[in-house]
């Protein structure tokens, strides 16, 4: 597995936008008030937020996303950085590949000179207490409450 920045791999904009349709339809589908293809063409850079990175396989298969965003769900719980846009897809589930993209960014937003950073999450709690975030909070999604976690640095 590989991880890199989306502006390296621009072909995965629209696979990762159809998962995104898929998996938070209340906000990205078709009644829905986000877009996802250009949430991902504005997280397409290295040095600055919003950065994304996609993990690939050994063929170039995407395989899964996260991104580091000043703001996210969650933001009024905590100032960010944030984890946000995580998901990987159905298929590659349970392999570790949301474990090294966490991972990512940690590093990533340590190399960026952030000391800590948040995520807010309905379904991947058990992968950020695994790697060593905390719950701090909740609040409230478009799919009801999620958990806001934090991780010093």
């Amino acid at each position: 597995m590989k991880i890199c920045h989306l502006i390296d791999v621009p072909h995965a904009v629209p696979i990762l936008a159809a998962w995104f349709v898929e998996e938070w339809r209340p906000y990205y589908g078709p009644d829905g008030p986000g877009d996802a293809e250009d949430d991902l063409r504005a997280c397409m850079r290295k040095d600055a937020l919003p950065i994304c990175l996609v993990a690939l396989d050994d063929q170039g298969d995407v395989l899964g996303t996260a991104a580091l965003k000043h703001v996210s769900v969650g933001s009024d719980v905590a100032d960010g950085p944030w984890l946000a846009a995580f998901l990987v897809g159905q298929a590659h589930r349970d392999r570790g590949v949301g474990t090294a993209l966490v991972g990512a960014i940690e590093d990533a937003a340590r190399d960026l000179g952030f000391d800590s950073v948040y995520t807010s999450t309905d379904g991947a709690g058990g992968i950020v207490e695994r790697c060593g975030w905390r719950l701090v909070g909740d609040t409230q999604s478009l799919r009801g409450e999620v958990g806001v976690y934090c991780k010093t640095l």
